[in-house]
């Protein structure tokens, strides 16, 4: 009985995880370690750097090799809808697009949850901050939260 409680649950705990991950890193758009002033403003050390540009770098090309297998069967996928192919056909390919981008959705996810690893709590919270902070400096005048 407790293990369907759990296996209920679990799946929900892992998709708010990966949805607030996704959030953090997507919005900022740009190496925020590297920028001197996130490191001044979170109090980076060397080896916090360091070991967010490692995790950084392990997963990026396999990523960017990712995006262009994407690229490719989008294509495909495009050409069969144009051609009129057989639902069959379109759905096979459908499902090798939506396989390749949740592999690399979940890629990402993981990649953004090793660099909040890297950071101590009180880190973690002034990055949250940050990510508030020019979240809300990029909002269109007029636009509510």
């Amino acid at each position: 009985m407790e293990l369907t409680w759990v296996r209920r649950l679990l799946p929900a705990i892992l998709f708010s995880l990966a949805l607030a991950a996704s959030a953090l890193g997507q919005s900022f758009g740009f190496a925020w370690w590297r920028d001197p002033q996130f490191q001044r403003d979170l109090s980076l050390t060397a080896d916090q750097v360091n070991r967010i540009e490692t995790v950084f770098q392990s997963t990026i090309p396999t990523l960017r090799a990712k995006k262009t297998d994407l690229d490719s069967q989008e294509d495909e996928l495009s050409r069969l809808v144009a051609t009129n192919a057989d639902e069959t056909v379109v759905t096979r390919q459908v499902d090798r697009v939506e396989a390749i981008r949740s592999h690399m959705n979940k890629m990402r996810t993981l990649m953004l949850l090793h660099m909040r690893q890297v950071l101590t709590p009180d880190q973690r919270v002034k990055l949250n901050k940050l990510y508030e902070q020019q979240k809300n400096s990029n909002r269109p005048k007029g636009e509510k939260q």
